[in-house]
């Protein structure tokens, strides 16, 4: 009663002081005293839960003697049933972010009832049992396979849930900003402007997350719309329409496709867990705002050693002059450091020092001497588009694609975003091809 009544209002000593009298029908000498040991423990923090806050007041020594001294005068005079309010931390206080108080607010804005919003939050994780049929799933399931030889899982919301997620993303991610670093599903920003800081290094490193979206874990999820200052029920039923826990049904069905019963036990223990899914509307920016204290962590070890870092959603990039050539190699093992302290591992396989002898790459840029595109890639849609015009689209359409003419709009835009000159020259070559026979 008391944890609830010290996170009904606002996190100030006279608030907490006031709530926790009226709660027990009298303005103690220990109260005081009291709340200001507990704001000095949570000041500053994410909004702690409401087992945090029991286990807080079972361990302070002032509310154990005052419990010891009074005994059974120490009663609930008044349950508070005032929801809890709007709690930012001190920097989320200018985020505009929708207010949402309550788990009435949250159905209504959804425009869901109780029931529903709790089948579509999934706290209970029911998702990780069989529930017999695909159509109780929330998301359609796809499996790839990587080029390395690993498995990567598409998770794509149904239309409901994918309706809510956007919402989400739209009045309150959105409105949250990111690192200075992030390059990745920002807005104004590309992996042009990712790889721009880079241009003329003596060294660059590249690195990668590995199994970044589901990495992030569901109670990472809740914490993070707790620091926005939602309450507790609140943020908890968010960070579940956000996330997904792969049933146990999934796993049974495809298990003939996997090539070693450990790779499947490693598969169904990652995505099994709450966690982001690849291919949520609300996935990119949750990421990257979760790992903002890893940014600021990279960012303050690039600068340390006369780096720079930026970061494309899995994807590191560092780059230095003649000192941080000198360092790169051992750099790399600081970074994986970061990454394991924070929850999050490196991919060693990825992880290149592209020296300026070589050619240095990021994301698909070369960044030697100006951000442009591979000369490979360049030359090849350039014998694509001639072909076109020589011998009929149709002819190079060799995957059949539905889109072809607009798959090769794309590829061309594309290199006119990054490099202009080049672009023109493809653009027209695009021009003159008769798109009558595809």
């Amino acid at each position: 009663m008391l944890a609830t009544a010290i996170l009904a209002g606002e996190a100030t000593v006279e608030g907490v002081t006031a709530r926790v009298g009226r709660a027990l029908g009298r303005n103690w000498k220990w109260i005081r005293p009291f709340a200001r040991r507990y704001l000095k423990t949570y000041a500053g923090r994410v909004r702690p839960r409401h087992r945090e806050v029991v286990r807080f007041l079972l361990a302070d020594k002032g509310f154990v003697r005052a419990r010891s001294k009074h005994g059974d005068k120490l009663v609930v005079a008044e349950w508070l049933a005032e929801p809890a309010r709007m709690a930012p931390v001190a920097a989320g206080a200018a985020w505009d972010v929708r207010r949402i108080e309550s788990v009435g607010e949250l159905a209504a804005w959804l425009r869901l009832d109780a029931s529903d919003l709790a089948w579509f939050s999934d706290l209970r994780c029911l998702g990780r049992r069989e529930l017999g049929s695909p159509k109780l799933e929330h998301y359609f399931y796809r499996v790839l396979t990587k080029r390395s030889g690993s498995v990567r899982l598409l998770e794509a919301p149904k239309p409901r849930l994918k309706g809510m997620q956007r919402a989400i993303l739209e009045e309150i991610l959105n409105r949250v900003p990111v690192h200075k670093a992030v390059h990745g599903f920002c807005r104004g920003r590309s992996i042009g402007t990712f790889a721009g800081p880079h241009v003329g290094r003596d060294v660059v490193l590249r690195m990668d997350v590995a199994e970044f979206f589901p990495s992030v874990a569901g109670a990472r999820i809740q914490g993070l719309f707790r620091t926005m200052g939602y309450p507790e029920s609140v943020a908890d039923l968010l960070g579940g329409i956000c996330t997904n826990a792969v049933s146990a049904g999934f796993w049974r069905g495809v298990s003939g496709e996997w090539r070693s019963p450990v790779e499947l036990r490693e598969l169904r223990e990652l995505y099994g867990r709450p966690h982001l899914p690849q291919g949520a509307p609300t996935s990119p920016a949750l990421a990257n705002l979760c790992f903002y204290r890893v940014d600021c962590r990279l960012a303050g070890l690039a600068a340390a050693a006369g780096a720079v870092y930026t970061r494309y959603a899995d994807d590191l990039a560092f780059s230095g002059g003649a000192g941080f050539a000198r360092s790169g190699a051992r750099f790399s093992f600081h970074v994986t450091a970061v990454l394991r302290e924070e929850g999050f591992r490196a991919n060693y396989r990825k992880t290149r020092v592209m020296r300026r002898g070589v050619r240095q790459a990021l994301a698909g840029l070369v960044v030697n001497e100006r951000v442009n595109v591979g000369r490979d890639d360049f030359d090849r849609l350039k014998a694509i588009l001639t072909n076109c015009v020589r011998f009929g689209a149709a002819s190079q359409n060799r995957e059949g694609h539905p889109r072809f003419r607009l798959q090769l709009e794309g590829r061309v835009g594309f290199v006119e975003m990054v490099n202009a000159e080049r672009g023109r020259k493809l653009r027209g070559i695009l021009e003159r091809i008769d798109w009558g026979s595809c």
